[in-house]
């Protein structure tokens, strides 16, 4: 029969809407989409014999989280297994003497024990389980604080290279999930275990009363056990087959009440366009929600009509063993009992079963995650670096990225005084940006060397040198903390005062912009919050500046940072940021305007990862025709020189009497 079959998944459905939008089923490649097919392999036999294995994993994890609640759960679920035990056995002694008491209705006074029994086991088991609660509610959130505090820690110590390799970015991505499904898999584990007590409980109890009747356990609780995993798989293949029409029909109603695309959505007529292809959709989908309630009945009632068989053959075989004297009519009806508690439990444990492996498939991605971030953290330790190195020297540098035949930057050598202000200048490509990774840190060379002083430091404290270095560049991270956080966090782990805040946003003429918000310095920076305010691009760059002022570093890297300002304010950032300059410190500074490095006492022109010219601008200048960085000066210069002029048309203003 057809229905006996195990359901198989189908070709995806594409409906006319999914061609005509999306070319084709809408398939995200996002880490949370990795595991989605993780069930359609998962048989009845394979969960069951899973169940040690991912049990055991979860209590790993509890253990490191909290073991006293660990054995609190672990010992009030044994408990309670051997409750639902004590309660058959009590019930079938009050069977007994209910049965034994005929019409003398004074001899039911012998079922009292048997009642008190029952009355003081359910109590026991109702305790046990509020505890059992109370214990796993307390160990869910340790068990995901711990395991994420576990996962960001080492996103934290990665090296960049990490973060920058695709591979290592998939694993990053779907290991973030880890901590939640760790979580998850507790109270799985719990219902799963509590399932497992349960029908060991039955299968004790029965084996008790006759070992005849532990077979015909399992024969009842076969087609439950089937219909129950049937039903899930029915249901989770059809998912996964309409998951891609799902996520369609969900990007149109996001695109509709999208804020980016609400000005085209009225102007342009696209509502309408989107809710008649979200209406097709739809339908096509109620009409598979339609078929899976069918087939859902017609399993449930397979399932029942088999289970029925089997519960009358088991009546059958104890009504035989009561004619027979091998069983009495008390323990018949404990029996009874035992059997529907053990089929209610295998229909709970297969449920509980397929969410737990599910689950394990993200924890596991957590802990391979863990073990490669390991292996490519940043080392702790090395050789101290000088808090003002007299020089920074760069000796036949080359650096290739991951997966690249061409190295981003080759045999570059230069040294820079402390005290100078240098600009790196070229063109797009031309290795000035994996440059400043290099001179940060965040690269190692992968040939040649780079000294602070006399001290390697591929072999100097990596941690020493960030600190040492202070970035502003053109995407600076816009933090969604208040005005004085976003200028504080250029140096966390100091303590500032209200007046060095202060100093350094005036400093950046950033003090007028924040006057002007809501609550000044504690105002926070993010309009996705309630009483949240932002900043204009240019106002951003301000407080950027006043970060780079405040952190106060020996070395501040100053990368393309006056993209958003207008002339007049990117000439004031300009003459800040080399205001920074000093005897004990270095500037880099990274830019496309060639106007503003004229000024910098080296500079280093680079051009296919080569540094092919350096010196100061007049040196650089003196070398024309050849020079590379003279044409590109000029170049630029001759845009703003030789622009026509274009009167703007307007309507004519009356004329203005001069005063007298």
């Amino acid at each position: 029969m057809r229905i006996l079959r195990r359901p198989r998944i189908e070709e995806p459905k594409v409906s006319e809407s999914e061609l005509e939008l999306f070319g084709g089923p809408l398939r995200y490649d996002m880490g949370w989409s990795k595991h989605e097919y993780a069930r359609l392999d998962l048989t009845l036999w394979g969960a069951l014999k899973s169940l040690p294995r991912l049990v055991g994993h979860t209590i790993a994890l509890a253990w490191r989280a909290d073991r006293r609640s660990l054995v609190t759960v672990g010992a009030t679920e044994v408990g309670q297994g051997i409750a639902a035990a004590l309660k058959l056995l009590a019930v079938n002694a009050a069977l007994h003497a209910v049965l034994a008491a005929g019409a003398d209705v004074r001899g039911l006074r012998h079922a009292l024990p048997a009642g008190a029994v029952l009355v003081v086991v359910n109590s026991v088991n109702a305790v046990l389980a509020s505890w059992s609660t109370s214990a796993a509610g307390s160990l869910e959130p340790k068990v995901e604080r711990a395991a994420s505090e576990q996962y960001l820690a080492a996103c934290e110590r990665v090296e960049m290279a990490a973060i920058e390799d695709g591979a290592f970015r998939e694993l990053i991505d779907r290991a973030q999930y880890g901590a939640n499904e760790a979580r998850h898999m507790i109270g799985s584990s719990v219902s799963a275990i509590n399932s497992v007590f349960s029908l060991i409980a039955s299968g004790g109890v029965l084996l008790a009363l006759n070992p005849v009747l532990l077979p015909m356990l399992i024969l009842i609780v076969a087609p439950r056990g089937w219909g129950v995993m049937r039903v899930a798989q029915q249901r989770y293949f059809s998912t996964m087959t309409w998951i891609e029409h799902l996520r369609a029909s969900r990007v149109l109603s996001t695109l509709l009440t999208s804020v980016t695309a609400a000005l085209e959505v009225r102007v342009h007529g696209v509502g309408g366009f989107l809710l008649r292809h979200f209406h097709r959709m739809s339908h096509s989908a109620e009409s598979e929600q339609e078929r899976l309630a069918k087939d859902k009945a017609r399993t449930e009632l397979a399932a029942s009509a088999l289970q029925g068989v089997g519960y009358l053959l088991t009546f059958m075989l104890m009504i035989g063993l009561c004619l027979s004297g091998h069983m009495s009519v008390a323990a018949f009806g404990t029996a009874a009992m035992a059997l529907n508690s053990g089929s209610a439990g295998i229909g709970a444990l297969v449920s509980t079963m397929s969410q737990l492996h599910e689950q394990s498939l993200y924890v596991h991605d957590l802990a391979d995650f863990l073990v490669r971030a390991d292996d490519w953290a940043i080392p702790d330790g090395g050789l101290p670096l000088p808090d003002r190195p007299r020089s920074i020297r760069l000796d036949m540098v080359s650096f290739r990225y991951p997966g690249r035949d061409e190295p981003a930057v080759k045999d570059v050598s230069f040294t820079i005084p402390l005290g100078s202000v240098i600009a790196l200048v070229g063109p797009n490509g031309s290795g000035k940006s994996t440059l400043v990774r290099l001179l940060c840190g965040l690269h190692l060379p992968g040939e040649g060397h780079i000294h602070w002083d006399d001290i390697n430091i591929a072999e100097a404290d990596r941690h020493q040198l960030f600190a040492h270095v202070s970035l502003l560049t053109q995407s600076f991270e816009r933090w969604p903390f208040t005005a004085a956080a976003n200028i504080r966090i250029g140096q966390p782990g100091r303590e500032a005062t209200d007046d060095e805040l202060r100093t350094s946003a005036a400093y950046a003429g950033a003090d007028r912009d924040i006057a002007a918000l809501p609550r000044g310095m504690n105002t926070l920076l993010g309009k996705q919050f309630r009483g949240g305010s932002d900043l204009s691009g240019g106002q951003w760059q301000k407080i950027g500046l006043a970060r780079a002022h405040f952190r106060d570093a020996c070395m501040i890297i100053v990368d393309e940072p006056t993209s958003a300002l207008d002339p007049d304010a990117e000439q004031r950032a300009f003459d800040q940021i080399l205001a920074l300059a000093g005897p004990d410190r270095i500037i880099v500074l990274v830019t496309h305007r060639m106007a503003a490095v004229r000024h910098a006492d080296l500079i280093f022109v680079l051009d296919e990862g080569r540094l092919i010219e350096q010196g100061s601008h007049a040196e650089l200048f003196a070398a024309e025709p050849t020079s590379r960085y003279a044409h590109m000066y000029r170049l630029q210069a001759e845009q703003y020189e030789h622009l026509p002029h274009h009167p703007v048309p307007g309507p004519a203003r009356p004329a203005v009497a001069e005063p007298n």
